[in-house]
């Protein structure tokens, strides 16, 4: 999952939401001396994403993707499934998409304290360049990960990936809907 699925599916507190999006910058971080509800969240997002990795529906998806790209297929699903979420909002939530993306910007910008160094980097451009809003287009998805494929520091065949999206969509999009709602389900119990 990615840092939108991540923040819907928290606990409900402004500082496990920080901590599930925390979850992907736990490099060099003490996490037994994060606040109480921060590493609640922390240990959220480690748990989503374990379930997340071992779907039957996730790891069916991954296998639509090229030999040449399958070692990023779930890098690639993380964000489009931050894409699929928005497009699909009013099927797992009674609230306003807008509403919520605001009220996360928002406690994003007032926790950053609560943040490392990098993620405060990270999260302040998410803010200024409203990343989820970003991601209600599908061709914004293919730039993000364009974006990533180019951070990443070795040969890779990463970039474009968004072509191998196209191809698939429906299937993606339909395993995405069997996937979402017992995720949704289950991430209650972590």
């Amino acid at each position: 999952m990615n840092h939108l699925a991540h923040v819907f599916l928290a606990p409900d507190s402004p500082e496990a939401r920080v901590g599930s999006i925390l979850g992907d910058f736990t490099r060099g971080v003490e996490l037994s001396a994060l606040p109480g509800e921060v590493h609640r969240g922390v240990r959220h997002h480690f748990s989503v994403d374990t379930f997340t990795d071992r779907h039957p529906e996730v790891l069916a998806s991954k296998r639509l993707f090229s030999s040449q790209r399958r070692r990023f297929a779930g890098v690639a699903l993380d964000i489009l499934y931050d894409h699929f979420l928005l497009k699909h909002w009013h099927r797992f939530s009674d609230h306003d998409c807008d509403r919520f993306i605001e009220r996360t910007y928002r406690e994003l910008s007032e926790n950053r304290h609560l943040m490392p160094p990098h993620m405060a980097r990270v999260t302040a451009r998410m803010v200024d360049y409203d990343w989820f809003g970003a991601y209600q287009d599908l061709e914004n998805i293919g730039q993000a990960l364009d974006r990533v494929a180019a951070r990443i520091r070795f040969a890779n065949r990463f970039e474009g990936m968004i072509e191998e999206i196209h191809d698939h969509q429906a299937e993606l999009e339909e395993r995405f809907l069997k996937f979402f709602p017992v995720l949704q389900s289950i991430a209650k119990e972590f």
